[in-house]
């Protein structure tokens, strides 16, 4: 937009309604429809609200979080004011603000005097046309992180983001922006503290993140946003952690994930494309194909071509079947069930004018308005295979009629036993933020009272579909299933999104050694912006086929994120409506170690799991940044380790590393290391040679291609194990789950005590579980502790089954790590028998409970 910016002066302070000692509200000098409203105020003990509105700029009608009651009444508040400069202290944070000239907020701990965040003297908060801009200080040294997923590196410092989200086929990980995903949420870390700004709009705008510097107003960060006033949240913590909790106290905190979610979910274009054999029978001998390599899988994404019409014009049509393809879909579908593999189906928030309800929806208002014309918001579509386009018009979710048509047509795919939705291309990439939106749906009626005279797109934000596109599918499949967890996969999410769809993934990436590389930053700061179960197409989507040596690396560092996944639509210049796939089988000299890794990922599935309910729990995400809980640790803050793309943890046990170039066979790796802790034993290799390292250093690592990439365990962790094949759970009844022949009944747990004594330290570690399906889950835990001597491993269990879950496993193994030759005693006197050494060559031990 072009840049139009006015900044108001001459603040003073204003009587608001309800104000309290904690809050700091402000009008500039100007006529009433020129005049600017600013307030600061303290609504938790680290969580400020800021506003900066005209009648002109109105709050954002529609914020993606409703404001939180204030609670600062078990903080110590204190205040101090002083001619146009207030100081509030609340907590452990003072927060100033002084509008001498502009507003300027500054954060810092009450026993600092440095700043944690400041606004820019003089600039802070303009006007800018229809939108506003926020202007702050920039910290060059700290790492800047979030914004949902935003190209690599994982530090956003020094680099300019759109905030908006488009369809980004085939994009450089390094280089393409915006994505896929709306996300207004900035923090800034440092050794010191860690403060996130969050702005509650679903309209679009920018983040220049230090990639703007003047002479006259120095280093600084700005925050645009095209439409609107600001409505913003300033989160302050001593770590991200705290600060991720925190963010996730305001949004709500990631949703619970079906257990199933977790395993492996095949997927590939092609196989719903194709007319002969028909597409049924093509899937069928997929799943054949699953069983005769034994590699376990437990859902398959169909892509949209079950949807494509049987007759010219022969493009998708959203919640329809073509039966040429799949004559009788529901007996189909229980043939996939008894294989023990749940379906997702493709669903797309638009329709081509060639619809069967097209006209319909015309007729009851659902889609968007173009005011020039009076008539429905007609743009070019994607219809058919790669690049092909067509007219037709988006569905405006703020419709009650279009709102109800989209629940009606989820659960018409449910009923017929489907079991998950796949919201896909709901970036709402509009030509024309002028159009209008309906406005008569029920979800929006609050909204609608604050806001009536303003309806177009831009104000009200292109992103609000993509989440009440969420909201409508996710409460159709909820409404049929009460009881168990409704489960939408979103490819486009704002931060309310993801209090509907409980999964996530990078979108159409490209098949490269740097793309996958790449994919690491993007998944932490994923993580980091509290979307949980989140993934990559393995393998690359677009591009060409993966080589053997690279397919395998990427299931390798695939099987440690919260989502494993292979998709894709390989297309090329004579194939853009079909496409090619990528099958776990297409390398027959690498097909036993491929279906050994993914063996390896059901192996660990409770750790998997557990890491779900702990991110449901807690917020912190399941895959982290190497420096999450080692910030004091100098080493974290260096540009390769702030960059994300070679390193992370999963869980706060295993770290994992990469192999990012072909042909080598070593692996470096930082160490961190926790500073003042008296005792620190390091990390050991999980795989040979086995070796222990001591913590605070770079260690090269051999990797060879078909043996493993870097993984190192944190010596004093744990990692609970089951079956390395697809397991049922005891709770869930489900048609695809009744199926599996195995049940979970089996539970290991690998230790990596240190060498020799521990010198009385012991080490603890819990574990979640619960039925795996339930909305209204009743979550175990599970403790195993541990200390060494030279010549014993002394092991404590525990089990906190109160809330009535109860697995089906009863005894625990206790797998040492190789080359441990101690004997495991119980310290509580229950008996411990040893079992023998397992196919990896691990001495065994069974506590029995």
């Amino acid at each position: 937009m072009p840049q139009k910016e006015f900044c108001p002066k001459g603040y003073r302070e204003t009587p608001s309604q309800g104000t309290t000692s904690s809050a700091v509200n402000l009008r500039s000098n100007g006529s009433k429809e020129q005049a600017f409203d600013f307030s600061f105020e303290a609504v938790r003990e680290n969580l400020f609200r800021v506003t900066f509105t005209s009648p002109d700029h109105p709050l954002p009608p529609y914020p993606n979080v409703k404001k939180p009651a204030t609670n600062v009444d078990n903080a110590r508040v204190s205040t101090a004011t002083k001619v146009s400069h207030k100081t509030i202290e609340v907590g452990d944070v003072k927060a100033s603000v002084d509008w001498e000239h502009t507003p300027v907020i500054s954060l810092s701990w009450k026993d600092q005097n440095k700043p944690l965040h400041r606004d820019l003297p003089l600039r802070s908060y303009v006007a800018d046309a229809a939108g506003i801009a926020n202007y702050s200080e920039h910290d060059r040294d700290a790492l800047h992180v979030g914004l949902g997923e935003k190209r690599a590196p994982m530090d956003l410092s020094g680099r300019h983001f759109l905030l908006s989200a488009t369809d980004s086929f085939g994009y450089d990980v390094y280089n393409t922006d915006p994505l896929y995903k709306h996300i207004p949420l900035l923090i800034k870390a440092t050794a010191q503290g860690c403060v996130a700004i969050f702005s509650t709009t679903h309209g679009r705008g920018s983040w220049s993140v230090g990639s703007e510097v003047d002479g006259l107003w120095g280093h600084f960060k700005v925050y645009r946003q095209d439409y609107g006033g600001l409505e913003q949240y300033l989160i302050v913590g001593k770590t991200l952690k705290d600060v991720v909790r925190s963010y996730a106290e305001l949004v709500d905190f990631p949703l619970l994930v079906p257990r199933w979610a977790y395993g492996y979910i095949s997927g590939g274009y092609k196989y719903t494309m194709v007319d002969e054999p028909p597409a049924n029978e093509v899937l069928m001998e997929f799943a054949d194909k699953l069983r005769e390599h034994d590699i376990p899988c437990s859902a398959h994404q169909m892509s949209s071509g079950y949807s494509i019409a049987e007759k010219e014009p022969k493009v998708r049509n959203v919640f329809t079947w073509n039966y040429h393809r799949f004559p009788k879909p529901e007996e189909w579908i229980a043939k996939y069930h008894s294989r023990g593999i749940r379906l997702l189906t493709n669903i797309k928030p638009f329709l081509l004018a060639s619809h069967p309800d097209f006209q319909k929806l015309v007729d009851a208002g659902g889609f968007f308005k173009d005011p020039a014309t009076k008539e429905p918001g007609y743009m070019r579509l994607w219809s058919a295979g790669g690049a092909t386009g067509g007219d037709g018009c988006h569905i405006d979710f703020t419709s009650a009629a279009a709102f109800k048509w989209w629940y009606d047509g989820v659960q018409s795919l449910k009923r017929v036993g489907i079991d998950a939705m796949w919201n896909d291309n709901n970036e709402y990439t509009l030509p024309n933020d002028d159009w209008k939106v309906a406005l008569d749906e029920p979800t929006v009626a609050e909204a609608v009272q604050k806001q009536s005279k303003n309806d177009t797109v831009g104000l009200w934000g292109r992103a609000i579909h993509t989440e009440l596109m969420g909201k409508a599918s996710h409460d159709a499949l909820l409404h049929l299933e009460p009881k168990n967890r409704p489960f939408v996969l979103t490819r486009s999410a704002t931060p309310g999104t993801m209090r509907y769809a409980a999964s996530t993934w990078s979108g159409d990436n490209v098949t490269s050694w740097e793309g996958m590389k790449g994919s690491n930053s993007l998944s932490l700061n994923t993580g980091i912006s509290l979307l949980q179960c989140a993934g990559h197409d393995i393998g690359g989507f677009e591009g060409p086929q993966p080589s053997p040596e690279l397919l395998l690396r990427w299931i390798q560092l695939g099987i440690y994120s919260p989502r494993f996944a292979i998709n894709c639509f390989k297309t090329s210049p004579g194939n853009s409506s079909v496409g090619d796939v990528i099958e776990p089988w297409m390398y027959p000299e690498i097909t036993p170690l491929v279906r050994d890794t993914i063996k390896r990922r059901y192996e660990i599935l409770p750790y998997i799991y557990s890491l779900g309910l702990e991110s449901h729990l807690t917020a912190s995400p399941p895959q982290r940044w190497v420096g999450w809980g080692y910030e004091t640790d100098p080493e974290v803050g260096t540009k390769p380790l702030k960059s994300g793309e070679e390193q992370y943890w999963f869980g706060d046990t295993i770290l994992v590393g990469g192999v990012y170039e072909p042909g080598v066979s070593v692996g470096k790796v930082y160490l961190p290391r926790k500073a003042n802790t008296q005792f620190d034993y390091g990390y050991v290799n999980i795989n040979a040679p086995y070796t222990y390292f001591a913590s605070g250093q770079w260690v090269e690592v051999p990797s060879e291609w078909k043996t493993s990439i870097p993984l190192l365990a944190r010596t004093g962790g744990a990692i609970p194990v089951g079956k390395s094949v697809h397991t049922r759970v005891p709770g869930d009844e489900t048609a695809a789950s009744l199926a599996v022949e195995e049940l979970d009944d089996y539970r290991g747990v690998e230790i990596f005590p240190p060498r020799g004594s521990s010198h009385n330290n012991a080490f603890s570690t819990t574990w979640f579980e619960d039925d795996g399906i339930s909305v209204d889950a009743t979550i175990s835990r599970y403790t195993i502790n541990y200390s060494s001597t030279e010549d014993r491993v002394i092991v404590g269990f525990s089990r906190d089954e109160h809330k009535g879950f109860v697995p089906a496993w009863k005894d625990l193994d206790v797998i040492l790590h190789n080359g441990d030759e101690r004997r495991v005693v119980s310290d509580s006197g229950k008996t411990v028998e040893y079992k023998g050494t397992d196919k990896r060559g691990r001495n065994v031990y069974t506590v029995k409970t």
